[in-house]
């Protein structure tokens, strides 16, 4: 463009010029033509021909109003209507339209910046560019996750949505390791997935064996003593990931996407299943799956993924086809190892004639007989207290399991678990009632009116009752008074009064308190103390 410019200046440019830079930049030649125009007027114009030239007078975003929009969640009319009353009020300029607020809003903000100040972080994120990691080897890098299955499992009687916790292998797309929990999942199910992941023999093979890294997220059972410590055992790196960042563990995250779009979508009970009618319910005359029912046939889809499902980032190929044609050596530990470095350690015991003391319970195993009074080390799978593992505490030698002793029955364990749950309902209940407060209707500004009226009596009734449910009121303070102070201290009567009569507490001080007007000195005479029989001393 310079060496254009000076030979138009010097009455020497031609169409042929002209032409033959619009062919090199792929432009019109009216396009080059209007350039040069712009930088006969401003020369700054050659540095980025075809740019719009700057206006420095055009409205522009500013810090403040992001954070009017943070404020008022990408709401630009309230923005607006912001900036206008602080006009009013002289606590800034006056806005421009609403149409130049728009559109400078357009295009000083990025799309994900305003989805940001619209939805959070993670509206902002679907904007993001995430690169790929690329695909390494088997067994380099596994991923472990929690998800909850959004199906209605029938357990004991009552709806449940299971839980599953599971490890995939990041290049091979396999899931080497699976556990079912109908409840919240705990340390225990991170370790009886890991134990399904590393065994390599049935049903969990071929995929298996020890790993080089497992990425985690912030979980706290993930991150738990036991785990970690097996992990430790097991010559496992444990990368802690951030919070809030799953596109640094996205194989793991896409198995939880496609589960629920693959195969939970169609089993019965699926709660997010779009109803008739204004509310979503369950039909009454729905069947739900058990348990067993569902572990088995998630288990079965578990199969079919690992064996026939083609994933798109493995090119046509199977899971179990890119982990055989993978020449890798795996690292294996046998099952009984495995067991001893997923358990936790409960320290040493005393094998007594009633069996191994645990938790104020007693163990017993039939390998015990004759075997009083050695040292022994207690393992035990977290949450399983019906049987724990023991060790010899010298020599590491393993011993056998033990039982729990005197073990209710399952008929009344689960009349346990029903009394708590009637109980726990009922407290609930009675918390809720408790708790509720009800406020006056305004149409003007006043200060909240609480309603409920109560009596006197009433009031005093459960003021009186509250009073003996608090363990401070009913003690007895004064039931043994304090001793009586040094003699050497001025203690005010009121204080006096409530000590104990008697010979005085020593000085903390240490020293000998001073004499008491009315009293003998400390230099007097011992034989000057009568004792209770008159004697002197």
């Amino acid at each position: 463009m310079c060496r254009l410019l000076a030979l138009r200046r010097e009455g020497k440019l031609t169409t042929r010029h002209v032409r033959s830079v619009a062919d090199v930049l792929g432009v019109r030649e009216r396009a080059v033509w209007r350039w040069l125009a712009a930088a006969e007027r401003d020369e700054s114009a050659i540095v980025a021909p075809g740019e719009r030239a700057r206006n420095y007078g055009r409205f522009t975003v500013t810090p403040e109003i992001q954070a009017l929009l943070g404020l008022w969640k990408g709401n630009v009319a309230a923005v607006h209507r912001e900036l206008a009353a602080r006009g009013v009020r002289g606590e800034g300029e006056p806005p421009p339209s609403i149409a130049t607020l728009h559109r400078a809003i357009r295009r000083d903000l990025t799309l994900g910046e305003r989805a940001g100040l619209a939805g959070g972080e993670r509206a902002a994120r679907r904007h993001d560019v995430f690169l790929a990691r690329r695909r390494g080897w088997r067994n380099q890098v596994w991923e472990s996750d929690h998800v909850q299955a959004p199906v209605l499992v029938d357990v004991d009687g009552g709806a449940r949505r299971p839980w599953i916790t599971w490890f995939t292998d990041c290049a091979t797309n396999a899931i080497t390791g699976v556990a079912i929990t109908p409840v919240h999942p705990s340390r225990e199910s991170v370790l009886a997935a890991l134990r399904s992941a590393v065994l390599r023999e049935d049903p969990y093979g071929p995929f298996g064996g020890l790993p080089e890294k497992v990425r985690v997220d912030r979980g706290k059972d993930f991150l738990s003593r036991t785990v970690t410590a097996a992990f430790a055992l097991l010559d496992v790196r444990v990368e802690d990931l951030p919070a809030y960042t799953p596109h640094l563990k996205g194989t793991v995250e896409g198995l939880n996407r496609a589960v629920e779009s693959m195969f939970l979508a169609a089993l019965p009970g699926y709660a997010r299943q779009p109803r008739p009618g204004r509310r979503s319910s369950r039909p009454k005359d729905e069947v739900l799956l058990g348990f067993e029912d569902f572990t088995a046939r998630l288990l079965d889809w578990t199969l079919w993924w690992n064996t026939e499902h083609r994933p798109a980032p493995l090119r046509g190929r199977t899971p179990l086809e890119v982990w055989q044609d993978d020449p890798t050596p795996l690292r294996d530990v046998p099952a009984a190892d495995l067991w001893t470095f997923t358990l936790e350690d409960a320290g040493t015991r005393t094998l007594t004639t009633r069996g191994i003391r645990f938790r104020r319970r007693d163990y017993v195993g039939s390998w015990m007989t004759g075997q009083a009074g050695i040292q022994v080390r207690v393992r035990f799978m977290p949450h399983h207290d019906h049987r724990i593992e023991v060790y010899h505490a010298a020599t590491g030698r393993y011993l056998g399991s033990a039982d729990l002793a005197d073990q209710a029955t399952d008929e009344q364990v689960s009349a346990v678990w029903r009394a708590r749950a009637a109980r726990s309902r009922r407290l609930k209940k009675d918390l809720e009632a408790s708790q509720r407060e009800r406020y006056a209707a305004v149409n003007q500004p006043a200060a909240p009116q609480r309603l409920g009226a109560l009596t006197t009596v009433q009031a005093e009734a459960e003021l009186a009752q509250a009073t003996d449910t608090d363990l401070s009121h009913l003690s007895l303070r004064d039931l043994i008074p304090p001793a009586a102070p040094p003699a050497g201290w001025r203690t005010p009567a009121s204080l006096a009064a409530l000590t104990t009569p008697g010979r005085p507490a020593p000085d903390p001080s240490g020293h000998a308190p001073d004499p008491v007007p009315g009293t003998h000195g400390s230099s007097a005479s011992p034989a000057a103390h009568p004792t209770d029989d008159g004697d002197t001393l």
